[in-house]
């Protein structure tokens, strides 16, 4: 797993050990930053489940401005450290170990706001809906922000039908048997 472009291009990744966290495919990740290669410069990126950081830091390695990094694991809070160095885009980094939900909650609080979402929870932990529908809960995505979403099949929405009113599908990409949603927040309606 490698840095595909950008000023880390062809760094070499270290990844999390074990079944518990599935990285990203090289060819998928190609096939996500190719729908979004015009948006990333000068943007603020947040990486929720991030896992070893690739997405966070191919992003910042493209341009972004800045990269949260969340993931409730201790162990891939260390790979992401050591990947964000061995990158040398650590100054651009947030790194930090809580639960998404926790996250999202201090980030309302604080104002913050992104511009770009990488949503890769664990399949089959029925994460992925609660966490697009606490995106918008929180209210962390700026006014053109794009949510990138991995799932395991593409009934995202017949799963979760209320999320339909929250989110615009852009796009759904296919990379073997993984499916990405490129999804754009709505205007709320009062």
């Amino acid at each position: 797993m490698n840095i595909i472009t950008g000023s880390a291009r062809g760094t070499k990744l270290i990844t999390l050990e074990g079944e518990a966290t599935r990285p990203t495919l090289q060819r998928a990740k190609e096939v996500i930053f190719s729908a979004i290669q015009f948006d990333i410069e000068g943007r603020k990126v947040l990486d929720l489940f991030a896992g070893s950081g690739q997405l966070g830091l191919e992003a910042l390695s493209r341009g972004a401005e800045k990269a949260v990094f969340i993931d409730s694991s201790r162990e891939a809070f260390d790979v992401i450290y050591a990947n964000a160095n061995k990158t040398h885009l650590y100054k651009k980094c947030v790194i930090l170990t809580m639960d998404h939900a926790e996250y999202l909650r201090s980030a309302k609080k604080s104002g913050e706001k992104f511009d770009i979402v990488f949503l890769d929870p664990p399949y089959g932990s029925g994460l992925l809906p609660e966490a697009l529908a606490k995106l918008r809960v929180y209210d962390v995505l700026s006014a053109n922000a794009l949510v990138i979403a991995e799932w395991d099949k593409d009934t995202l929405f017949d799963e979760k039908p209320g999320l339909c009113g929250d989110y615009e599908v852009l796009k759904i990409y296919k990379s073997g048997r993984i499916y990405f949603y490129k999804l754009q927040p709505k205007e709320k309606t009062v």
